[in-house]
Protein backbone atom coordinates (compact mmCIF):
# COMPACT_ATOMS: atom_id res chain seq x y z
CA UNK A 1 0.00 0.00 0.00
CA UNK A 2 1.37 3.43 -1.21
CA UNK A 3 1.12 6.38 1.14
CA UNK A 4 0.01 9.27 -0.60
CA UNK A 5 2.82 11.38 0.77
CA UNK A 6 5.18 8.93 -0.84
CA UNK A 7 3.37 9.30 -4.19
CA UNK A 8 5.84 11.65 -6.79
CA UNK A 9 3.12 13.55 -7.83
CA UNK A 10 1.39 14.59 -4.80
CA UNK A 11 4.48 14.97 -3.20
CA UNK A 12 5.44 17.14 -5.85
CA UNK A 13 2.61 19.60 -5.59
CA UNK A 14 2.72 19.74 -1.92
CA UNK A 15 5.80 21.28 -2.28
CA UNK A 16 5.04 23.38 -5.10
CA UNK A 17 1.83 25.09 -3.11
CA UNK A 18 4.47 25.41 -0.42
CA UNK A 19 7.17 27.32 -2.25
CA UNK A 20 4.12 29.78 -4.24
CA UNK A 21 3.48 30.24 0.31
CA UNK A 22 6.85 31.22 0.81
CA UNK A 23 7.74 33.28 -2.53
CA UNK A 24 4.12 35.24 -2.54
CA UNK A 25 4.50 35.85 0.95
CA UNK A 26 3.67 39.29 2.02
CA UNK A 27 2.62 40.46 -1.15
CA UNK A 28 -0.38 43.05 -1.92
CA UNK A 29 -2.04 44.76 -4.38
CA UNK A 30 -0.93 48.68 -4.99
CA UNK A 31 -1.84 50.89 -2.24
CA UNK A 32 -3.49 52.96 -5.02
CA UNK A 33 -5.46 49.69 -6.67
CA UNK A 34 -9.00 50.94 -6.96
CA UNK A 35 -12.01 49.29 -8.21
CA UNK A 36 -16.00 50.15 -8.93
CA UNK A 37 -17.69 49.74 -5.30
CA UNK A 38 -20.98 49.21 -6.88
CA UNK A 39 -19.79 46.27 -8.83
CA UNK A 40 -16.60 45.21 -7.83
CA UNK A 41 -16.70 45.38 -3.91
CA UNK A 42 -16.16 47.73 -0.78
CA UNK A 43 -13.34 49.82 0.48
CA UNK A 44 -12.94 46.76 3.47
CA UNK A 45 -12.47 44.21 1.06
CA UNK A 46 -10.45 46.31 -1.31
CA UNK A 47 -8.38 47.01 1.73
CA UNK A 48 -7.42 43.13 2.46
CA UNK A 49 -5.75 43.03 -0.99
CA UNK A 50 -3.75 45.56 0.40
CA UNK A 51 -2.79 43.63 3.37
CA UNK A 52 -0.31 40.68 3.42
CA UNK A 53 -0.85 37.31 4.10
CA UNK A 54 -4.97 37.34 5.09
CA UNK A 55 -7.13 34.65 4.25
CA UNK A 56 -10.12 36.21 1.89
CA UNK A 57 -13.47 34.55 2.11
CA UNK A 58 -14.43 32.59 -1.40
CA UNK A 59 -16.36 35.30 -2.84
CA UNK A 60 -13.93 37.94 -2.57
CA UNK A 61 -10.74 35.58 -3.81
CA UNK A 62 -12.85 35.02 -7.15
CA UNK A 63 -14.00 38.40 -7.58
CA UNK A 64 -9.99 39.23 -7.30
CA UNK A 65 -8.75 36.84 -9.97
CA UNK A 66 -12.21 37.49 -12.20
CA UNK A 67 -12.06 41.39 -12.49
CA UNK A 68 -10.26 42.44 -15.43
CA UNK A 69 -9.68 45.99 -14.63
CA UNK A 70 -6.93 46.25 -11.69
CA UNK A 71 -4.51 48.95 -12.58
CA UNK A 72 -1.92 46.63 -12.00
CA UNK A 73 -3.18 42.91 -12.64
CA UNK A 74 0.15 41.06 -11.26
CA UNK A 75 0.47 42.60 -8.05
CA UNK A 76 -3.57 41.54 -7.39
CA UNK A 77 -2.26 38.39 -8.24
CA UNK A 78 0.64 37.75 -6.62
CA UNK A 79 -1.15 38.82 -3.46
CA UNK A 80 -3.80 35.99 -4.14
CA UNK A 81 -1.38 33.44 -5.79
CA UNK A 82 -1.50 30.99 -3.10
CA UNK A 83 -4.86 30.93 -1.85
CA UNK A 84 -5.61 30.75 -5.77
CA UNK A 85 -3.63 28.15 -6.30
CA UNK A 86 -4.54 25.90 -3.43
CA UNK A 87 -8.15 26.49 -4.41
CA UNK A 88 -8.31 25.64 -8.29
CA UNK A 89 -6.09 22.33 -6.78
CA UNK A 90 -9.25 21.53 -4.85
CA UNK A 91 -11.47 22.45 -7.38
CA UNK A 92 -13.05 25.37 -5.63
CA UNK A 93 -12.58 27.71 -8.74
CA UNK A 94 -15.02 27.72 -11.04
CA UNK A 95 -15.11 30.72 -13.98
CA UNK A 96 -18.01 31.42 -16.27
CA UNK A 97 -16.56 29.80 -19.32
CA UNK A 98 -14.92 27.25 -17.53
CA UNK A 99 -11.15 26.35 -15.76
CA UNK A 100 -9.51 28.06 -18.50
CA UNK A 101 -10.93 31.75 -17.37
CA UNK A 102 -8.56 31.04 -14.42
CA UNK A 103 -5.94 30.86 -16.84
CA UNK A 104 -6.64 34.05 -18.33
CA UNK A 105 -5.61 35.67 -14.94
CA UNK A 106 -2.65 34.41 -15.13
CA UNK A 107 -1.89 35.37 -18.17
CA UNK A 108 -3.36 38.61 -17.68
CA UNK A 109 -0.82 39.06 -14.95
CA UNK A 110 2.15 38.85 -17.39
CA UNK A 111 3.45 36.01 -14.73
CA UNK A 112 6.19 34.65 -17.23
CA UNK A 113 7.67 38.34 -17.42
CA UNK A 114 8.30 38.48 -13.64
CA UNK A 115 11.58 37.60 -12.12
CA UNK A 116 12.91 34.10 -12.13
CA UNK A 117 12.15 34.20 -7.96
CA UNK A 118 8.49 34.38 -8.70
CA UNK A 119 8.07 33.08 -12.22
CA UNK A 120 9.76 29.93 -11.38
CA UNK A 121 7.29 28.91 -8.43
CA UNK A 122 4.26 29.69 -11.06
CA UNK A 123 6.03 27.70 -13.64
CA UNK A 124 6.53 24.84 -11.08
CA UNK A 125 2.90 24.67 -9.31
CA UNK A 126 1.15 24.60 -12.98
CA UNK A 127 3.35 21.70 -14.15
CA UNK A 128 3.14 19.84 -10.96
CA UNK A 129 -0.42 20.20 -10.96
CA UNK A 130 -0.62 19.20 -14.44
CA UNK A 131 1.07 16.10 -13.73
CA UNK A 132 -0.92 15.69 -10.87
CA UNK A 133 -4.22 15.48 -12.70
CA UNK A 134 -2.84 13.15 -15.27
CA UNK A 135 -1.26 10.49 -11.94
CA UNK A 136 -3.08 11.03 -9.04
CA UNK A 137 -6.52 8.98 -9.30
CA UNK A 138 -7.65 11.07 -6.62
CA UNK A 139 -7.12 14.38 -8.08
CA UNK A 140 -10.45 16.84 -7.85
CA UNK A 141 -10.15 18.74 -11.33
CA UNK A 142 -10.41 16.52 -14.57
CA UNK A 143 -7.16 16.89 -16.44
CA UNK A 144 -9.10 18.17 -19.67
CA UNK A 145 -9.74 21.17 -17.37
CA UNK A 146 -6.22 21.44 -16.19
CA UNK A 147 -4.27 21.38 -19.62
CA UNK A 148 -6.88 24.15 -20.90
CA UNK A 149 -6.15 26.41 -17.62
CA UNK A 150 -2.27 25.77 -18.10
CA UNK A 151 -2.61 26.64 -22.22
CA UNK A 152 -4.23 30.06 -21.23
CA UNK A 153 -1.94 30.84 -18.48
CA UNK A 154 0.63 30.12 -20.97
CA UNK A 155 -0.43 30.64 -24.53
CA UNK A 156 0.85 27.59 -25.49
CA UNK A 157 0.19 23.19 -25.58
CA UNK A 158 4.06 22.43 -26.28
CA UNK A 159 5.00 22.17 -22.08
CA UNK A 160 1.76 20.68 -21.50
CA UNK A 161 1.96 17.91 -24.24
CA UNK A 162 5.66 17.43 -23.18
CA UNK A 163 4.69 16.29 -19.67
CA UNK A 164 2.06 14.15 -21.13
CA UNK A 165 4.60 12.18 -23.46
CA UNK A 166 6.43 11.62 -20.54
CA UNK A 167 3.53 10.01 -17.95
CA UNK A 168 3.19 6.69 -19.56
CA UNK A 169 1.15 4.98 -17.18
CA UNK A 170 -2.82 3.50 -17.27
CA UNK A 171 -4.06 6.53 -15.72
CA UNK A 172 -2.66 9.07 -17.52
CA UNK A 173 -3.34 6.72 -21.18
CA UNK A 174 -6.97 7.04 -19.61
CA UNK A 175 -7.04 10.83 -19.11
CA UNK A 176 -6.12 10.70 -22.67
CA UNK A 177 -9.15 9.28 -23.66
CA UNK A 178 -11.44 11.15 -21.37
CA UNK A 179 -9.81 14.40 -23.18
CA UNK A 180 -9.95 12.91 -27.03
CA UNK A 181 -13.57 12.37 -26.24
CA UNK A 182 -14.33 16.08 -24.71
CA UNK A 183 -12.48 17.56 -27.46
CA UNK A 184 -13.30 15.77 -30.63
CA UNK A 185 -16.76 17.46 -31.44
CA UNK A 186 -15.11 21.10 -30.96
CA UNK A 187 -11.97 20.10 -33.10
CA UNK A 188 -14.03 18.60 -35.98
CA UNK A 189 -15.86 22.05 -35.99
CA UNK A 190 -12.32 23.93 -36.14
CA UNK A 191 -12.90 25.22 -33.05
CA UNK A 192 -10.90 25.00 -29.56
CA UNK A 193 -12.76 22.96 -27.06
CA UNK A 194 -12.13 25.96 -24.34
CA UNK A 195 -12.51 29.68 -24.23
CA UNK A 196 -9.58 31.53 -25.53
CA UNK A 197 -9.77 34.89 -23.38
CA UNK A 198 -6.46 36.79 -23.72
CA UNK A 199 -6.04 38.77 -26.82
CA UNK A 200 -2.15 37.76 -27.43
CA UNK A 201 -2.91 33.98 -27.67
CA UNK A 202 -3.04 32.93 -30.99
CA UNK A 203 -6.13 30.17 -30.93
CA UNK A 204 -5.32 29.04 -34.15
CA UNK A 205 -1.60 28.15 -33.33
CA UNK A 206 -2.97 26.64 -30.59
CA UNK A 207 -5.93 24.34 -32.59
CA UNK A 208 -3.24 23.01 -34.96
CA UNK A 209 -0.71 22.00 -32.39
CA UNK A 210 -3.40 20.38 -30.70
CA UNK A 211 -4.88 18.62 -33.64
CA UNK A 212 -0.88 17.83 -34.53
CA UNK A 213 0.10 15.94 -31.57
CA UNK A 214 -3.20 14.01 -31.24
CA UNK A 215 -2.97 12.91 -34.71
CA UNK A 216 1.14 11.91 -33.89
CA UNK A 217 1.68 10.90 -30.62
CA UNK A 218 -1.73 10.72 -29.23
CA UNK A 219 -3.14 8.72 -31.91
CA UNK A 220 -0.70 5.98 -31.79
CA UNK A 221 -1.05 5.58 -27.91
CA UNK A 222 -4.80 5.41 -28.10
CA UNK A 223 -4.92 2.82 -30.52
CA UNK A 224 -1.91 0.67 -28.18
CA UNK A 225 -4.08 1.55 -24.49
CA UNK A 226 -7.15 -0.35 -26.25
CA UNK A 227 -9.22 2.66 -26.57
CA UNK A 228 -12.73 2.61 -28.52
CA UNK A 229 -12.30 2.45 -32.06
CA UNK A 230 -15.17 5.37 -32.35
CA UNK A 231 -12.47 7.39 -30.52
CA UNK A 232 -9.88 6.42 -32.66
CA UNK A 233 -11.61 7.60 -35.98
CA UNK A 234 -12.88 10.59 -35.09
CA UNK A 235 -9.15 11.54 -33.69
CA UNK A 236 -8.43 10.19 -36.96
CA UNK A 237 -10.59 12.40 -39.08
CA UNK A 238 -8.96 15.33 -37.73
CA UNK A 239 -6.12 14.83 -40.58
CA UNK A 240 -8.81 15.09 -43.10
CA UNK A 241 -10.43 18.48 -44.53
CA UNK A 242 -13.77 19.23 -45.87
CA UNK A 243 -15.93 16.88 -47.66
CA UNK A 244 -13.05 13.88 -47.10
CA UNK A 245 -13.82 14.40 -43.57
CA UNK A 246 -17.95 15.03 -43.44
CA UNK A 247 -18.31 12.10 -45.99
CA UNK A 248 -16.28 9.62 -44.28
CA UNK A 249 -18.04 6.44 -43.35
CA UNK A 250 -16.84 7.29 -39.51
CA UNK A 251 -18.14 11.10 -39.53
CA UNK A 252 -20.20 11.25 -36.20
CA UNK A 253 -23.01 13.24 -37.69
CA UNK A 254 -22.01 16.70 -35.93
CA UNK A 255 -24.23 19.50 -36.76
CA UNK A 256 -22.59 22.89 -36.29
Amino acid sequence: MVHLDDRPAPRRLHAALENLSVSFRGMTARPDEHNCECHWGSPEELALLKTPDVELDPDLLRRAWQATDWSDHAAVLRRILPQFATALVAGRVEGLFGLEEAGSSFARGRWQQWPDDHAGPVREFLHAWWVASLTDPDAAVPAHQVFAMCVEASGTVAPWLADWEEQTGDLSDRRLAEAAAEWEYELLGESLPWYVGWYEHDEETIRADLVAWLLGHAATRLRESGASEELQHRIRLLGLADEARWTDPHWPGHRY
